[in-house]
């Protein structure tokens, strides 16, 4: 086993957390945790089996080991390392990612991440999810793409960009300046990676968060409008029918029906 899937819709279910020490009375442990996911941030230098398949284990290293896997510690000596015992949730998009792997420069943040969890645990155990729900992420995403895969990192930084200013003028230059690349360079990238324009990609951005403001909330129309950063509301009636192909009315009458 070298790789691991795992489901991120919803915070886990911690069930412990704390800090370890082993390596002081013997050299090793063999165990299961039959029901129970494994995550670990190691601080030490050992080898691990995980169903017959070893790895080595180094300081800021992140394990993440599935329920009823069956595993083989061997110490070095004295060995520290953060853990949480968890049940993921068992839905969502996979997420798939080496079970072992070097956490680099994201591995003080991970740590803060389970210190925190590992301090809420006993009395806010909400909390210690949302900690520990954080430190799977940056885990998942320690991971860098393949070639070709995901989205470029400027479309990436630019998407990220626009979902800041939605509400405000936002122009393609102001865009490309904000990540760095060219006018000409971005409008490429972006097309490449939608098939439309960037200006099209901000206009659908905005409609989706009028649609669900329009169906979710009992919000005006003209403060919906002016929300998204629509300037009236014969623009906003115009975008409305291009993207749902009905005016904001129907679109709030739809959804209550």
């Amino acid at each position: 086993m070298h790789d691991v899937t795992i489901f991120l819709e919803e915070p886990p279910e911690v069930v412990n957390a704390g800090f370890a020490i082993h390596g002081l009375s013997g050299s090793g442990d063999h165990f299961r945790l039959p029901d129970l996911w494994q995550f670990h941030l190691y601080e030490y230098e050992a080898d691990l089996e995980v169903d017959g398949t070893a790895h080595r284990i180094k300081p800021g290293r992140a394990s993440l080991i599935p329920a009823g896997a069956e595993v083989r510690y061997r110490y070095r000596g004295r060995s520290e390392h953060l853990y949480v015992h968890l049940r993921p949730s068992p839905r969502g998009t996979p997420h798939t990612l080496p079970l072992i792997q070097d956490a680099g420069p994201a591995a003080p943040a991970i740590a803060e991440r389970l210190r925190q969890a590992i301090a809420a645990v006993a009395d806010s155990p909400g909390q210690a999810a949302a900690e520990v729900w954080s430190a799977l992420w940056r885990t998942v995403r320690l991971q860098p793409k393949e070639p070709g895969a995901g989205l470029h990192p400027a479309v990436s930084a630019a998407f990220a960009h626009i979902e800041r200013r939605l509400p405000r003028r936002i122009t393609v230059p102001e865009v490309a300046a904000a990540v760095g690349v060219s006018h000409n360079h971005l409008t490429r990238l972006v097309k490449e990676a939608t098939g439309s324009t960037l200006v099209a990609y901000v206009r659908h951005r905005r409609m989706v968060r009028a649609g669900h403001l329009l169906r979710e909330s009992t919000l005006s129309i003209p403060a919906i409008a002016e929300s998204i950063g629509f300037p009236d509301l014969q623009s906003f009636n115009k975008a409305c029918h291009r993207e749902f192909g009905m005016s904001p009315r129907s679109v709030r009458d739809t959804a209550r029906h």
